[in-house]
């Protein structure tokens, strides 16, 4: 573990420096974290995480109580403690929502996790991570051209989409649904719901290399300027003027971190899937027949509090014949996290597990047989544990609820 005797204050924005002096320490937000309602582990609460960076920086580089009695960087100890509460974090950004201050929570907890790459304090796996991003740009480390194995039970197989080189939209697929099988069914509906509403698109195949945005979250994010360059230029060959993602993070990280790397505008749009089906549906280019099934809708973290995208995907619902919708008790800004964010799931499995557990329960309480939500990931960590536990509770994406509906 080196230089672990070394804080680096340039991971932080100056406002990130304010930020970590304005907490007033109200503990407000210690209430609405949903690891630490599972865990109880002080070092987990966003409270915590921003007293003890901070006394660092105080013992470390100055203050009163520094200069009387001497100069204390963190221990070995203390660091590991940090790094464990700091890594049980999905990122979610509740706190900031409840923050009555509004601190932006979420970029200090990558600030924080950026310190904790340099000391080396942070899960093992992450490591494998890396190389699988860098080396072979997905995920799972799998052959990158191995991204349409999905559609191979599709009537009408994207085949041809690495051979259509111009298009007016691109779809970014993105590494979950394109090498785990359990949401094989988003691309395969999105794809359908193109052709059928007559949208010119292609997709990038081999050449899609992952968005980056694990690395970014894991603290890494100094490593996706290639990825981000690669991406960027394919998309623009295409001569496309939007790029379409039904994953909530891939979206987040296009319209936000992308324009940032490349220091310019990207040239096209970016559109998650939920805008484009609001926009189709509204516009008459596709036909929703009855539906007469109680429904529940998850907000990803990503779309929702972290882009602001709440009322496409109930437009979308409430725009289905004979469905009944109901929301859940933490809805909007105060969604529960579906505990799969953050990377926390390879920080600590079983707290992903409790998490998920605990935002099946609400929605299992509104009486709703389908649980909906607008992100792949959401789907996979969900559906994964209502199977795990035998509820009686259908997840699908809202691409496939959308599907489903178009079905006479």
């Amino acid at each position: 573990m080196n230089n672990r005797s070394k804080l680096n204050p340039g991971y932080f924005t100056v406002r990130q420096l304010f930020e970590l002096e304005a907490c007033t320490r109200c503990g407000e937000c210690i209430a609405w974290c949903p690891t630490y309602a599972e865990r109880n582990a002080e070092e987990i609460t966003p409270l915590s995480k921003i007293h003890t960076y901070k006394a660092f920086l105080k013992g470390e580089y100055g203050g009163f109580l520094a200069r009387l009695f001497g100069f204390h960087p963190p221990t070995p100890q203390e660091i590991q403690e940090f790094g464990r509460g700091t890594f049980q974090c999905t990122l979610c950004g509740r706190c900031h929502v409840v923050c009555p201050i509004n601190i932006r929570t979420r970029d200090l907890w990558i600030a924080m996790r950026q310190q904790l790459i340099e000391w080396r304090e942070y899960p093992p796996f992450f490591d494998q991570l890396r190389e699988a991003v860098t080396d072979k740009h997905n995920i799972s480390a799998e052959d990158n051209r191995g991204r349409f194995i999905w559609a191979e039970n599709l009537d009408n197989k994207p085949a041809a989409f690495p051979e259509k080189t111009r298009a007016e939209a691109v779809y970014f697929i993105g590494c979950v649904s394109s090498f785990y099988p359990t949401v094989f069914g988003i691309p395969q509906a999105f794809v359908n719901i193109l052709n059928h509403a007559g949208v010119d698109f292609t997709a990038m195949g081999g050449e899609e290399w992952c968005c980056g945005y694990p690395l970014i979250i894991a603290g890494m994010g100094d490593q996706i300027k290639e990825t981000v360059r690669h991406n960027v230029e394919t998309v623009r060959q295409t001569g496309a003027s939007k790029l379409i993602t039904t994953c909530p993070s891939c979206y987040h990280t296009w319209r936000h971190e992308y324009p940032e790397v490349m220091g310019e505008p990207l040239g096209f749009e970016i559109v998650h899937a939920v805008e484009l089906l609001d926009e189709l549906i509204r516009d008459g280019h596709i036909t929703l027949h009855r539906y007469p099934n109680a429904v529940t809708y998850h907000d990803p973290c990503d779309l929702g509090r972290n882009s602001g995208i709440y009322d496409a995907p109930r437009r979308i619902i409430r725009a289905i014949p004979e469905i009944q919708f109901s929301e859940m008790k933490d809805h909007r800004e105060y969604s529960l996290c579906c505990g799969g964010g953050g990377d926390a799931e390879m920080a600590d499995a079983e707290l992903t597990a409790a998490v998920a557990h605990r935002r099946l329960e609400q929605a299992q309480e509104t009486g709703a047989k389908i649980l909906v939500s607008a992100c792949q990931q959401c789907k996979r960590t969900l559906a994964g544990q209502a199977r795990k536990e035998k509820m009686r509770l259908k997840t699908l994406d809202i691409v496939e609820l959308v599907w489903e509906a178009m079905q006479e």
